[in-house]
């Protein structure tokens, strides 16, 4: 291994010195021995972005070389120097979005089609023919060298994806790195700031009309219900034409504003829009024909709105000319890319194709239920952002989980780099930055990437979920080996960088998501690794001090990087430390229902294989229900507990989840009851949901009801848990809601 850094560093050396040495009668030298008679030149009256973009090359060209070249307009110009023309020349002709560099005459041209493509065009000459990187913000490398030859240039370059969305607050904190990868600075560009995804629900709110109008909403089944807009009433047009004018008046510099469905599928089934849906051939046939009577009143403007969901098929109306449509992916299996395993999207992304040239995908990069699970879906970056490409999407807004996450700066880097080429050499990319970024122990990291990629490949079968949980791995990618395995390679990687603190802190971040799949394995009861309990020499059960390492790392790692939330519903760090240590607490207390026998008088759902034995297994469930949890959809929680013969007991606790976005609600009471016969019950009390489902609920929560009372002898505990029936407001009104249990505690 050490052979190999050694050549590693000796051929890096040998590039370094082509880039700066190489001798070419039709190149140019910029600068030799730390001198040079070169100025840079910016054209026509040079605009505040075109005199930073000079001096963002000038600041480079002296970092790298020690020389510091002038900067002049067109009328200083000195006539005995050589010059590095910056801006757009007079009669070039260029695109906006075009960039060119060329040496012409021992001069060099740094082009641009505008002031934005001009700065990308300094960044590029930079990073392609100067070898320089900015990895993330404040981590540049950039090279030295006295002596900076340049062979003939003449490239040109005009990326087919015009505007380019990575969503990370890498980028929206930091614009001088949002423009060193030319992605857009902020998530939405140019749209109306409070108008930007999801806007029924705020041209027409819930509270302002719909008791007074509730024919203004869908109509489900015999009922109008909050979720979504009746497209087909006309007040309701009038009313949406007046907000959107309005918004636009307030913001007259926005370009854009969305008129776009809520983030749920209980679109209205009134007569009307189903006529329209049926002879549309999709429910998106009342959207498009709403949206379009909007954007007749705007023509100025451009209106968006979403290709998503129940509207993602296309509909045989076309959008009017300034009728944007959003296409979103969020259905699609991510273990494969989008034309393998999601081939209907990709069939409603060619026929959106037929009806307009304005297609803004909305693409998906991460686990939101789950912001650290590993998630090996970088290998389809490409070949997804190629697709997209392909099919004309000119705008694409890859929906990453903005707050840090699993890998986040090689993801965030990784996909800026391929939505400005979609063609470049992926594995040179990956293998540039882990070696840039995390130096000696990028290709520890590296082999990481490639190994769990791997081995989710030879899984065949295995749906990659946004909205699912490392659990689901734990027979496939995320196997007790692999995590071993995985792991080693971070203990290494670490040790490769022992002396360097500054990448050795990046390395533990990087490990982040290994550690939370270990410590949500250990939950599980895997191994003897994989564990949350071991019996120490005298025999007796202690915390596994594995798991004690992982948590005190996870909590250190992310209070110094400032990393707070562990998904999209609010669920924070502390929030998931401190369940985890509950989570340990209960599984040390004595519990005469653990491995009893479950029987459930009420059919549970699909989660944890329908097994009530899940409620007394040990293994004890997470912030997501797939993690161990027992559900209940729709209808009341009944199981029987069989202690196995009569005993004395005082307390009862079960704990529940709440995922609200999700339809996962505590339940609206929880009452225990014991038998000796299992036929004659007496109630032991009832405890009421502290925390009644409002708007303003949290999102994803655990709670645990508990039940002391006077000491009973009894043998067959029965626990009733009454479903919280889901309220009007709630955007699946209508639908029915689920309950989820894990872990039953007796004593």
């Amino acid at each position: 291994m050490k052979i190999f850094k050694s050549n590693f560093r000796i051929l890096s050396l040998l590039l370094l010195l082509l880039i700066f040495t190489s001798c070419n009668r039709d190149g140019i030298e910029l600068v030799h021995d730390g001198q040079t008679d070169y100025e840079i030149v910016f054209m026509g009256n040079a605009t505040e972005s075109q005199y930073k973009s000079a001096e963002i090359l000038q600041r480079y060209l002296k970092e790298i070389s020690g020389v510091e070249l002038e900067l002049v307009d067109e009328s200083s110009q000195d006539l005995n120097k050589n010059k590095i023309y910056l801006g757009n020349i007079e009669g070039e002709d260029l695109k906006q979005q075009e960039i060119a560099i060329r040496t012409e005459n021992k001069d060099l041209y740094i082009l641009g089609g505008s002031d934005k493509a001009t700065k990308y065009a300094v960044y590029e000459f930079l990073e392609r023919y100067l070898n320089c990187r900015w990895y993330a913000p404040e981590v540049e490398k950039i090279p030295v060298s006295k002596i900076i030859d340049l062979p003939a240039l003449d490239y040109v370059y005009t990326p087919d994806i015009t505007t380019r969305t990575v969503h990370s607050r890498l980028f929206y904190d930091n614009p001088d790195y949002a423009e060193q990868q030319k992605v857009t600075q902020e998530s939405f560009p140019t749209y109306v700031p409070s108008a930007r995804v999801h806007t029924f629900h705020k041209f027409l709110p819930e509270e302002k009309f719909y008791k007074s109008h509730p024919e203004y909403f869908a109509l489900r089944g015999d009922q109008r219900l909050p979720t979504q807009l009746c497209l087909t009433n006309p007040e309701v047009l009038a009313i949406v034409k007046d907000s959107v004018a309005s918004l636009f008046e307030q913001y007259p510099q926005s370009k854009v504003i969305s008129v776009s469905q809520d983030d749920n599928q209980q679109h209205c089934q009134c007569d009307n829009c189903s006529k329209i849906d049926e002879e549309e051939g999709s429910a998106s046939g009342t959207m498009i024909r709403f949206v379009n009577e909007v954007a007749a009143n705007f023509p100025d403007k451009m209106i968006s709105t979403l290709a998503y969901q129940y509207t993602r098929k296309p509909c045989k109306t076309k959008p009017l000319e300034n009728v944007l449509i959003t296409l979103t992916s969020i259905e699609c299996d991510r273990s494969a890319p989008i034309a393998e395993k999601c081939a209907d999207f990709a069939n409603d992304l060619v026929g959106w194709g037929k009806l307009t040239q304005n297609i803004r995908i909305w693409d998906y990069t991460t686990q939101f239920t789950n912001f650290f699970a590993p998630f090996p879906n970088i290998h389809t970056f490409q070949p997804n952002i190629q697709l997209f490409r392909d099919n004309n999407a000119k705008w694409v807004f890859e929906q990453h989980s903005n707050n840090p996450s699993e890998l986040f700066e090689l993801r965030s880097y990784i996909t800026a780099k391929l939505l400005w080429n979609p063609d470049q050499n992926f594995d040179a990319l990956l293998t540039d930055f882990a070696s840039g970024y995390y130096e000696e122990s990028g290709i520890y990291i590296k082999e990481y990437i490639d190994e769990i990629h791997a081995k989710l490949m030879e899984d065949k079968d295995f749906f990659l979920f946004l909205y699912g949980d490392p659990s689901e791995a734990f027979s496939s990618y995320l196997s007790p080996e692999m995590l071993s395995k995985y792991s080693q390679l971070f203990d290494d990687a670490e040790k490769a960088v022992a002396k360097k603190p500054e990448i050795l802190a990046r390395v533990k971040v990087a490990r982040l998501g290994v550690d939370f799949a270990e410590l949500e394995a250990s939950r599980k009861n895997f191994t003897d690794r994989y564990r949350l309990l071991i019996p120490n020499d005298e025999g007796k059960k202690i915390i596994n001090p594995l798991v004690t390492t992982l948590l005190d790392n996870f909590k250190a790692i992310t209070a110094k990087n400032n990393i707070t939330l562990m998904n999209e519903m609010g669920f924070t760090v502390t929030e998931y430390l401190a369940n985890y240590m509950s989570a340990l607490e209960v599984i040390r207390m004595p519990n005469v229902a653990m491995g009893k026998n479950v029987v459930t008088n009420t059919k549970p759902k699909k989660y944890a294989k329908e097994d009530p034995m899940a409620l007394t297994d040990g293994a004890l469930g997470g912030s997501s229900f797939y993690a161990n949890w027992l559900g209940y959809e729709g209808n009341d929680m009944e199981v029987v507990v069989d202690l196995g013969e009569p005993m004395d007991i005082n307390t009862i606790s079960l704990a529940f989840l709440q995922v609200t976005n999700h339809v996962v609600f505590f339940p609206e009471k929880v009452t225990y009851s014991g038998s000796l016969d299992n036929e004659h019950f007496e109630n032991f009390g009832t405890i009421n949901n502290p925390f009644p489902l409002t708007k303003d609920s949290k999102v994803n929560d655990i709670q645990f009801f508990k039940l002391n009372f006077e000491k009973r002898n009894t043998r067959y505990i029965k626990v009733r848990a009454t479903n919280t029936q889901t309220p009007y407001w709630h955007h699946a009104a209508g639908l029915p809601s689920w309950i989820f249990a894990d872990e039953i505690i007796i004593n």
